[in-house]
C-alpha cells in the first residue's frame, strides 16, 4: 500500500504543502489522520467530485472540517487551469491562504496526484505572497520537482507577477 506525503515548504512566515487527494493510497481513514495531525488552518481540495469519488474521499470536505481545518473546494479537470469560474472564487481563497500564511498557520493543497493543480496553485500563492517568480518555482521544485506540469497551469500561476511586480506592465 502507498503511504500518503505532505510535502512542505516555509512561506510567508508558515508552511504551505502540497499532497495527493487523500484516499489514493486506498486508506482514507489514514490519509485524512495524517493530515489532521499536520493540523492545516486550511485545506485547499483542487481535485474534481469524480477523482474525490474514486478515491473514496467524497465525505474529505466535511470530515476536514471537523477536525478543525477550514475547506475550500476548487475543482480543475487534471492537467488543466481553472476554468473562469474558479478564477473567480481565487481571491476569496487566496486572501484566506495567505492570511493564514502570513500568520504563522499552515495550508495544504492537494489534487489527485499532488503534482500539477496543487504545484499550480502554491506557486501563484508564493508569487501573491511577494515572491520572485522563478526563485519561488525553483524553490518549489526542490520540494516537490513535479510542481505544475503544463503550460496553462504555469501560465495561471505566473498570472499573479503582474499584480505583485512593478515591471509588469500588463493588467490580466
Amino acid at each position: 500500500m502507498l503511504h500518503m506525503v505532505i510535502h512542505d515548504l516555509p512561506v510567508g512566515g508558515g508552511t504551505l504543502a502540497l499532497s495527493p487527494l487523500p484516499g489514493r493510497s486506498g486508506d482514507y481513514d489514514g490519509d485524512l489522520a495524517l493530515i489532521a495531525e499536520w493540523k492545516p488552518g486550511l485545506v485547499i481540495s483542487m481535485t474534481t467530485e469524480l477523482e474525490m469519488f474514486g478515491a473514496g474521499a467524497l465525505q474529505f470536505g466535511p470530515d476536514i472540517q471537523s477536525r478543525a481545518s477550514r475547506w475550500a473546494h476548487l475543482p480543475v479537470t487534471d492537467f488543466s487551469a481553472p476554468p473562469i469560474a474558479i478564477q473567480e472564487a481565487w481571491p476569496e481563497v487566496s486572501a484566506d491562504a495567505r492570511h493564514a500564511l502570513n500568520g504563522g498557520g499552515r495550508v495544504l493543497v492537494h489534487c489527485r496526484g499532488g503534482c500539477g493543480r496543487s504545484g499550480m496553485v502554491a506557486l501563484r500563492l508564493m508569487i501573491e505572497g511577494g515572491e520572485a517568480p522563478e526563485a519561488a518555482l525553483t524553490r518549489l521544485r526542490a520540494v516537490r520537482p513535479c510542481a505544475v506540469e503544463t503550460e496553462d497551469q504555469m501560465e495561471w500561476a505566473m498570472a499573479a507577477r503582474a499584480r505583485t511586480c512593478p515591471d509588469q506592465r500588463r493588467v490580466l
